[in-house]
Parts: structure tokens; sequence; C-alpha cells
């Protein structure tokens, strides 16, 4: 199978990229993530991503554009909603983008963290790949949590402490 992976950054990806090579699938790696801010958090998943692939030899796609006006655009009044919508900015352009390259089936490492809303994703990304005509490979990545926390730390990759947006880095200092 020909998979694209939607990779929201490189520690993310250890495991699931790992997982799905032992099992003989080829996976092309897509880097969008309009959501990430500010500019210098999307900087170093970018670069972590980039020396991950480097290490593995991985074929990544970068989208090197920083969209956050266009998620801002989507999200600001919807706050309550404003994961369903990033999914759905992300997992609609990774079904699209399947479907230019040619690929099998399309899938994400969103699917690999313990806080994201795993039934919100599938649900997003099966309506996604039914409107680009393509498949989308669902995987349940979160019993490789920390199999894919090690080798991260092990291959001295950056890791973020929030999931990327403005608000869940706001959630974090409120936390505090």
């Amino acid at each position: 199978m020909k998979l694209l992976l939607h990779i929201c950054c490189g520690p993310c990806a250890c495991y699931p990229v790992s997982v799905l090579q032992e099992e003989g699938v080829e996976v092309q790696g897509w880097f969008y993530n309009p959501n990430i801010h500010p500019f210098k958090e999307f900087q170093s998943r970018l670069e972590a991503l980039e020396q991950l692939a480097a290490q593995w030899q991985l074929q990544v796609d970068y989208h090197r554009r920083y969209g956050l006006r266009d998620y801002l655009r989507r999200v600001v009044f919807h706050e309550d909603r404003r994961c369903r919508l990033c999914y759905e900015m992300r997992l609609t352009a990774a079904a699209r983008r399947t479907r230019e390259l040619g690929l099998d089936a399309f899938s994400t490492t969103l699917l690999y963290s313990r806080y994201q809303q795993h039934e919100v994703i599938r649900e997003v990304a099966e309506e996604a790949a039914r409107q680009e005509g393509v498949s989308f490979y669902y995987r349940d990545f979160r019993p490789g949590w920390q199999q894919g926390i090690d080798l991260s730390r092990r291959l001295e990759l950056y890791r973020q402490p929030y999931c990327g947006c403005i608000y869940s880095e706001q959630e974090r200092y409120d936390r505090s």
C-alpha cells in the first residue's frame, strides 16, 4: 500500500512511521499544519520533521507556508468547535493531496496522540475521503505512545509542550 501520512510533527511521526514501514507500507509524509502558532513553533516542528526524514530517508512533502491567518479565519467565533475545524482543514487537504498523488490511502499522525479526539478525526477523515474519492486508513497508534516518546528522545527531536494552536498554548498557561 502507498499511504500519504499527514504528519503534525517529527515526534508524533516516530511510532506510526516505524510501524507502517515494518508492515511494508510505503509511506509518503506530508507536513501541512496551518494551526501552529507562533511562527517559531511552526519552524521548530518543521525542522524536527526534516531531521527525522533525513535520518530515516523518509520522503516528505512540506507545505512551508505559515497558515495562521487561514486557521484563524476558520475558527474565530467557533472556538468551541476549533479542533473539528482544524481537523477538517488538515484532513481535507490530505485527502486532496492523496488524490493528486494517486496514492492508495491517507492517514494522520494525529491518531498517535492521547490528547486528540480520535472519533472526530475518524469521522472528519472518512468524510474528506468520500469527497475526494480516496480511502482513509484508520489506525489507533496510541498503544505506541511511550515507545514513540522514547524514540523521539533518542533521536533528539524537538518535542513540543502543546498541540500547536494559539488556543492550546493559552490553555497550557492557564493551567499553571
